[in-house]
């Protein structure tokens, strides 16, 4: 894949078919031949350290044996039965720093079972057929309200209905998927499998979702504790970070996740700004994401910036090299200190006694666009409307042990209360657990 257009080409204004088809896909599904000779290479081992390190707890001896023996559909159900969105989770997840990293095959030959693309060879098989393996329990007349169609959200609602109730799902956005619609890289999650893993985990029954609908003034958090049985709040983080630096609200500084929405969305317009220097401000895995695919749109120059060394980097190696192999440069020790019409003032840091020190060091760099990718935080404002709040503890809301707030009867999970890293596979696994936590409290 080409890391940039050429001079004569940054002009050209490409359709929607063509920016997907220069974005490309990250990795390709493995055939069937490989899937057996890669499960071959597993030890299936009985106390199996990937499987601690999958925050799911996916039996990954279990579905890579499954695939080995030629029983691709259950794989795929042990898969589906700890992680039903086990098909994005396959191509998201930082699997070198999660399950892969423990493999033995790893330790022994510094080369894992690429457990990622084995878990994804077997859901889409799967998906493909259009078969959902799991059935509704009796109905139990309980009402849930989940507030976000986000991974958490629809994991909790996946599991509530296989329990047998009943779930309502108010979600603010026109479309489903939450961060996997919206938020990750389009060579990541390609073509409209988002759409079509929600599709695959509604098709279950007894879920509604209602689009459109924010907790706000029309529908607060008090009216949904009336009129439900149990409430799961899976709000996620939608309040991008600040700098606080001079020249933030410059009309071409902009949040590297909301430009990876529209992108996403509304691709002709993100490959429109796609032109000139470009500089991306974070470590992370969305400064990685919008700083590869605005260089693969044509942009002239891309550098991530970052305040620390590649060690302190939120993302991972595999993600650092593979925005590096597309042309993208990622410079350490730099802090920007202001933003001016072309250019980025950056400070030089450095370390002392562990401490980040800014230093009177300051250079200029080009820039027709900025993105800034340092994190998102917890917005409570949609649940100020109510006369109860739940509590909250640094910055997100507060949960015990079975994800309940403060509140009874209402339930959180995934990125809004930090109970993990914010990892789609992190918010899974706390939507299917607070739902058997809402099961038990229903049935008390």
């Amino acid at each position: 894949m080409s890391a940039g257009l050429g001079d004569g080409e940054r002009s050209v204004r490409l359709t929607e078919a063509e920016i997907a088809a220069k974005l490309g896909e990250m990795a390709l599904a493995l055939t069937p031949d490989e899937a057996r000779v890669e499960a071959d290479r597993c030890y299936y081992c009985y106390d199996a350290p990937c499987v601690e390190a999958c925050p799911t707890g996916i039996d990954i001896p279990g579905f890579i044996r499954k695939i080995g023996t030629g029983n691709v559909r259950g794989a795929a159900v042990t898969i589906l039965e700890s992680n039903i969105f086990g098909g994005s989770c396959a191509r998201v997840c930082p699997t070198e720093v999660l399950c892969e990293e423990v493999c033995v095959r790893e330790k022994q030959q510094g080369r894992p079972v690429t457990i990622g693309s084995l878990q994804r060879f077997a859901t889409d098989f799967l998906m493909e057929r259009g078969e959902h393996p799991f059935a509704r329990a009796p109905l139990t007349g309980k009402r849930v309200a989940v507030v976000g169609a986000g991974p958490s959200g629809l994991a909790c609602a996946h599991r509530l209905a296989t329990l047998g109730h009943q779930v309502t799902v108010f979600e603010a956005r026109p479309k489903p998927g939450g961060l996997n619609e919206y938020g990750i890289a389009a060579y990541k999650v390609v073509d409209d499998f988002a759409r079509r893993e929600v599709e695959f985990i509604l098709s279950i029954g007894g879920i509604a979702i209602e689009y459109g609908s924010p907790l706000g003034p029309d529908l607060t958090l008090d009216s949904l504790r009336a009129d439900y049985d149990a409430v799961f709040l899976g709000l996620g983080l939608s309040d991008p970070n600040a700098l606080g630096i001079a020249g933030e609200d410059l009309p071409h500084v902009r949040d590297a996740l909301g430009f990876i929405e529209t992108l996403r969305q509304l691709p002709t317009e993100a490959q429109a700004a796609a032109i000139g220097h470009v500089l991306v401000i974070g470590g992370g895995n969305t400064a990685i994401d919008a700083a590869t695919q605005v260089r693969m749109l044509g942009a002239e120059t891309v550098t991530i910036l970052y305040r620390r060394g590649p060690e302190q980097m939120g993302a991972t190696k595999v993600e650092q090299d593979w925005a590096q192999t597309h042309g993208v440069t990622i410079r350490h020790w730099l802090a920007p200190v202001a933003i001016e019409q072309g250019a980025v003032a950056l400070a030089r840091t450095r370390l002392a006694d562990g401490r980040l020190i800014v230093t009177e060091e300051v250079l200029r760099l080009p820039a027709d666009l900025v993105l800034k990718a340092v994190g998102q935080s917890f917005a409570d404002g949609p649940l100020s409307t109510s006369r109860e709040l739940p509590a909250f503890a640094r910055g997100r809301i507060a949960i015990d042990g079975d994800y309940r707030t403060s509140l009874p009867g209402v339930f959180a999970g995934g990125d809004c209360v930090g109970r993990g890293p914010d990892l789609t596979v992190q918010a899974v696994a706390d939507g299917r657990d607070a739902a058997h936590a809402i099961d038990r409290f229903l049935s008390d």
